[in-house]
């Protein structure tokens, strides 16, 4: 067993691998939708809101519905209904989830890894059971499971990033391979959009997908914390199932022999506090408190409070540099299919290849992951500046990693506004690549600039409130429809003009940065003149 006699290096080296092997299977499957929707309507999912004529001349609107011969096929003259429904189920999934997490961050912070990993993986058996015993008569069906399946995905990358806490001079790395892998897990659909094509059920599919459950409840029970993982690590930290039936507290104190028990809460937030004590410099660093000039090194520092976290500029503007550019995202795969078929004239042999592209593209973003993860640990091995602290240098390295993600995410929407079908080769690039980025370096940010004890609760708190931006997609899923005649162009110019509101986010991070710098400076000037 792990826990008898077993290294900590051999645990935390399979914890981290069994972490990325999930992250890349299991967790971002729902962004595989365009590949799932062109299995579902080659079913017939809500194919009653078609309207169909037949013996049309015109061969782009051919569309095979039933997999039979070419003379079987029938004419969809008008299914922007059945685009629009298809687009809803993914908008409806995704505002649930980033509704829903905040209380599920509260969920993390209070009560720890394991109650949250068992509830996302209850919510990951029900999301792939209900599209198992869906149908095209039962099509509502996959709202709720679409829903379950995109959060329990969330549940399992924000429970894995804490994974980065086991190394620390390759934590941003870490963490940032991770949301790569979440990227490229959307290729799942993919797969199964290939074994579709080979005469496999898509049901069946699903339901071996089901069945993996069972590889969540081992990591959960033997691989992972019953509570946090925390930063920085304690020495002789151990956690999992070991010996006896005993779980290995923080910092190799064992706790109460309850089958697989774990800390008590009251031991684990008191070491909370001592851990977060330690994390010296934050309240300097992101001007929270009162600048009552550097604290003496009598003085206890205190633990930043998470409503000074929520009312400081950096969650500001990290809330906007979220919330626009995971709605772009969001909105491009509720729309890509539509769009395929528009600027493919609705050639369905064209657009699968696209499909497929997009597919095969998003398997890149496991190799995108990394360079974040690089760039904002470009520092870690190199000495400090005087006076400068740990936090402040990875705050200064982040703010380049901030940058070219505003930058990615501009240039994906320029090429996804142009009507050129050809280009949007690129434009599924830039997309994985942005994704990959911005969830790497969320989190990342996340961990840097605040105390690791707010993290579930900040997190999901900037993902809740960009849920209130996601409510958007509906009138503008509805202007595209109603308005534009599925047309999105002057929507993506939009957004495109609204991507450059990310820029702030890195700009401020970067005056920041300089102006601690510079306090360093004057402090070390006046020193030298008394």
């Amino acid at each position: 067993m792990l826990g008898c006699g077993g290294g900590a290096k051999l645990r935390h080296s399979l914890t981290v691998a069994s972490g990325f092997v999930e992250n890349l299977c299991f967790s971002g499957i729902a962004y595989g939708w365009a590949s799932l929707v062109f299995i579902l309507k080659n079913d017939g999912y809500f194919s009653d809101l078609c309207d169909i004529t037949a013996n049309a001349t015109d061969p782009g609107d051919i569309i095979t519905l039933s997999g039979e011969r070419p003379s079987d096929n029938i004419i969809q003259s008008d299914c922007s209904g059945q685009d629009e429904q298809f687009s809803l189920v993914f908008t409806v999934a995704s505002f649930s989830m980033n509704f829903l997490r905040f209380p599920l961050g509260f969920l993390f912070d209070h009560f720890g890894t394991m109650a949250t990993r068992l509830l996302a993986t209850c919510l990951y058996t029900t999301g792939t059971l209900l599209i198992t015993v869906s149908s095209p008569e039962q099509s509502a069906l996959l709202f709720p499971a679409i829903s379950c399946l995109i959060t329990s995905g969330m549940l399992f990358y924000t429970t894995n990033a804490q994974v980065g806490n086991l190394f620390d001079s390759h934590r941003s790395t870490v963490i940032s391979v991770y949301a790569g892998a979440f990227d490229s897990s959307a290729a799942v659909f993919l797969i199964i959009k290939f074994l579709y094509e080979r005469g496999v059920s898509f049901h069946s599919s699903f339901l071996v997908l089901s069945v993996c459950s069972v590889i969540h409840v081992f990591r959960t029970f033997f691989l992972m914390p019953k509570t946090h993982i925390p930063y920085p690590l304690p020495d002789r930290y151990a956690y999992g199932v070991s010996c006896g039936g005993r779980r290995w507290g923080r910092g190799g104190e064992r706790g109460e022999k309850d089958g697989g028990g774990g800390e008590r809460k009251g031991d684990v937030n008191a070491k909370y506090q001592k851990i977060a004590v330690l994390q010296k410099a934050e309240s300097a660093l992101l001007q929270l408190q009162d600048k009552a000039g550097p604290s003496r090194p009598d003085q206890p520092e205190r633990v930043t409070s998470f409503r000074s976290c929520v009312l400081s500029w950096f969650f500001l503007w990290h809330l906007v540099w979220v919330a626009v550019m995971q709605f772009c995202h969001f909105l491009f795969i509720a729309t890509v299919n539509p769009m395929l078929n528009r600027l493919a004239n609705r050639d369905q042999t064209l657009v699968s290849q696209y499909t497929n592209a997009f597919a095969f593209t998003q398997l890149c973003g496991v190799l995108c992951g990394p360079w974040n993860g690089l760039i904002m640990d470009r520092h870690k091995g190199k000495p400090l500046a005087p006076g400068e602290t740990k936090q402040e240098a990875d705050l200064r390295s982040s703010s380049l990693s901030l940058f070219l993600t505003s930058l990615q995410c501009l240039l994906f929407y320029v090429c996804f506004s142009s009507p050129l079908l050809a280009l949007q080769y690129l434009t599924f690039i830039l997309q994985v690549l942005n994704s990959a980025f911005i969830y790497g370096g969320h989190q990342a940010f996340l961990t840097i600039a605040f105390p690791g004890c707010h993290f579930g609760k900040l997190s999901g708190l900037i993902t809740s409130l960009s849920a209130v931006v996601l409510l958007l997609q509906f009138p503008v899923l509805h202007l595209i429809r109603e308005l534009l005649h599925g047309d999105p162009i002057y929507v993506n110019v939009g957004l495109t003009l609204l991507t450059l509101l990310t820029f702030i986010h890195p700009l401020h991070v970067h005056l920041h940065c300089r102006s601690l710098a510079s306090q360093r400076r004057a402090r070390t000037e006046q020193e030298v003149t008394n």
